[in-house]
């Protein structure tokens, strides 16, 4: 009987080494975003979402080799239970270096159509994808050695026939998976969310500050309103535009945002309008990381907005002696609700987390 056993296992082992390895192919599965009661977004038509196109991107989105020591990914400075963003003031490159703004939160991005980055520098989601791997301050990598690093993997070698009719692993694939990537990691369950479902209450304080947050200022000082919703506004809580919120004056302006891009004087210091979703996150805030709180943020729009000769129109009570005269309560509202907005399943979605 063992020989017989032997015999047919011998068998077994020649049939299969003559027999082909299966051929890795492209696979056309499309991905089916999830995104609630979000607006249907408006996807570029050129970097259809696949199922093997977002792996590859979840993939390269927290692989080292991206950087030039193959320490730093993506995800080193936009962590997921923090809201995709990075809790310090300025992220530390590979080289020890530290950049000059404030690391942005990647979440809803199949929702921004008016550029990337603090200054708008990206048109599109997949130019983004690339400039970090490329940063002296931050990755510091050459494209064509995170081309040469991942052609030296089967694994990728594999995943990129699947996500990609040619199969080429090279900076334009690298930058379509990562988009893909980036274009899956939605947020659109937050308390709010809910309470617009009709499956949760606001607490008194959280609708207090609603109210304040969605009512215009009444110079009267009949009615308190917190005008947020004018640059905050849609289900994004975002009017996607560039803005001079009023942290500095003209003579103290450290950084001229929109204006290095579009060498005009009428965008000093304008900055991209973050959405405020998951806002109680993605600490410290502003371009400059300048405010670690909530209650600071507030405190500014209430009565320390700076006057400039680009200030955004939109600001106009905010600079009235006495601001917007909010009360400490209303105040402690606001941010009640602005917590609201926090999406707990998003930040712990395993669907966004490392694959490895």
């Amino acid at each position: 009987m063992n020989r017989i056993a032997f015999v047919i296992s011998l068998l077994i082992i020649l049939i299969s080494s003559c027999t082909d390895p299966v051929e890795v192919t492209y696979d056309s599965s499309p991905f089916k975003l999830q995104y609630g009661n979000l607006p249907t977004p408006d996807l570029p038509v050129d970097n259809f979402l696949t199922l093997e196109g977002v792996k590859l991107g979840r993939m390269l989105f927290y692989e080292t080799q991206l950087s030039k020591d193959n320490t730093q990914s993506c995800a080193s400075c936009h962590v997921q239970k923090d809201g995709f963003s990075d809790l310090n003031q300025f992220s530390k490159g590979v080289e020890g270096k530290f950049g000059g703004r404030q690391a942005m939160p990647v979440f809803n991005m199949a929702w921004h159509n008016n550029g990337f980055f603090w200054d708008g520098r990206a048109p599109k989601l997949r130019d983004q994808a690339l400039k970090p791997i490329q940063d002296p301050l931050e990755m510091n990598e050459k494209l064509e050695n995170v081309i040469s690093k991942l052609g030296s993997s089967q694994k990728y070698i594999d995943q990129f026939k699947r996500a990609f009719v040619n199969g080429a692993i090279d900076d334009k694939n690298i930058s379509l998976a990562l988009e893909q990537f980036m274009f899956s990691i939605v947020s659109y369950q937050s308390k709010y969310d809910q309470f617009k479902d009709g499956k949760a209450t606001l607490t008194d304080s959280e609708e207090r500050g609603r109210q304040l947050f969605f009512t215009e200022f009444d110079p009267s000082g009949k009615v308190k309103g917190a005008e947020c919703f004018h640059c905050h506004a849609g289900p994004n809580f975002t009017n996607d535009e560039y803005m001079n919120n009023g942290l500095d004056s003209d003579a103290n302006f450290k950084d001229l945002g929109r204006a290095k891009v579009t060498m005009s004087i009428e965008d000093n210091a304008k900055f991209l309008t973050p959405s405020l979703r998951n806002i109680e996150l993605t600490a410290p805030y502003m371009h400059d990381g300048r405010f670690q709180t909530l209650e600071q943020v507030v405190d500014h729009y209430n009565e320390h907005v700076a006057e400039s000769s680009t200030i955004d129109i939109l600001l106009q009570y905010n600079l009235q002696p006495g601001g917007l005269k909010l009360s400490s309560q209303d105040k402690a509202d606001l941010v009640s609700f602005l917590k609201t907005l926090t999406d707990d399943f998003f930040k712990s979605n395993i669907s966004y987390s490392n694959p490895n």
